[in-house]
């Protein structure tokens, strides 16, 4: 169980830092590589961007429940 719980914690870790740093920042960003580039007309944000933040949060939400649970498992067993 904690094997499993680490193993999820340094994938969520991994793919923590990856998404964040592919958010668009002042500049372009590395999201703009990927289709990011091209405006909607209706907001001002990309499908891509609102897909990539969704998938941080998700992201982010794993890696705090990995967190948690594997704190738990440790201290009471």
């Amino acid at each position: 169980m904690v094997l499993t719980l680490q193993i999820i914690l340094a994938i969520a870790s991994l793919l923590l830092v990856v998404f964040v740093l592919l958010h668009k920042g002042k500049g372009g960003g590395l999201s703009s590589l990927f289709g990011g580039g091209v405006q909607s007309n209706l907001s001002g944000s990309t499908i891509v961007e609102k897909n990539l933040d969704r998938y941080t949060i998700v992201v982010g939400l794993i890696w705090f429940i990995a967190i948690i649970a594997l704190n738990l498992v440790t201290a009471y067993s």
